[in-house]
């Protein structure tokens, strides 16, 4: 397979300049919050599955072992549900990412009964981080999918 095209944000740099700098800042906002940021990383690999983006799926599967992710864990993220690796708020924050990602798969998208238990499990600085940053992969998915980036197969691998 070959990419289409460079991806719009590098061929627009005040684009990448700017999601650059809203990565930076959900980021922060964990930080200040208590998300770790390994949940972020969860939450946003899970995106990256379902939209079958293999750029953010290699990405975040680095940047979650970096942040101490264990390799079991990651192998298991698609299938959360049926395991019992994950505790109740990364659970929430996978729920969430899930329903958010897939906004046309039912007529309630994110239904009550998911947003509240993302309530339970964090604060509104700390949810708005967390749908920012979904909402955020998100769009990194579409720009990669749409234009068919591949990911860079590393030396030795």
């Amino acid at each position: 397979m070959k990419s289409r095209m460079d991806s719009p944000v590098m061929i627009v740099p005040a684009a990448s300049q700017a999601l650059q700098a809203l990565g930076k800042a959900l980021f922060a906002s964990a930080e200040k919050t208590g998300i770790p940021s390994s949940t972020l990383f969860l939450a946003y690999l899970r995106a990256s599955q379902i939209n079958g983006d293999s750029v953010c799926v290699e990405l975040h599967s680095r940047n979650a072992l970096a942040a101490g992710e264990s390799i079991e864990r990651l192998l298991l993220v698609s299938a959360w549900r049926d395991t019992k690796y994950f505790n109740d708020a990364e659970c929430a924050a996978l729920a969430l990412s899930e329903a958010v990602t897939r906004l046309s798969d039912r007529e309630d998208p994110v239904p009550d009964e998911i947003f509240n238990e993302a309530t339970r499990h964090f604060d509104v600085v700390a949810l708005a981080t967390l749908i920012t940053g979904i909402a955020t992969v998100n769009l990194w998915n579409r720009f990669n999918v749409s234009t068919r980036q591949i990911v860079a197969v590393s030396a030795g691998k």
